[in-house]
């Protein structure tokens, strides 16, 4: 089953890193490097794409705690 486990860090790892960068705005880009920014409340798709993230990067969290555990009992 570990690889199994693995081949689905790696699409939720990926499907994270795509919906990161589609919540980048801005010409520049600026916000990834630590540009200043105005605060504002998420709205529509940008708050389904927070929520989305948060909710990933959760799953990922704890498929990595489940395949570390597994893989030390093995």
């Amino acid at each position: 089953m570990d690889p199994y486990l693995n081949i689905i860090q790696i699409i939720i790892s990926i499907t994270l890193i795509v919906i990161i960068l589609l919540q980048i705005k801005g010409d520049t880009g600026g916000g990834v490097f630590g540009g200043a920014g105005v605060a504002r409340t998420r709205r529509g798709l940008e708050r389904t794409l927070y929520n989305v993230t948060i909710a990933l990067a959760a799953i990922f969290l704890l498929m990595s705690f489940l395949s570390a555990f597994l893989g030390s009992r093995f």
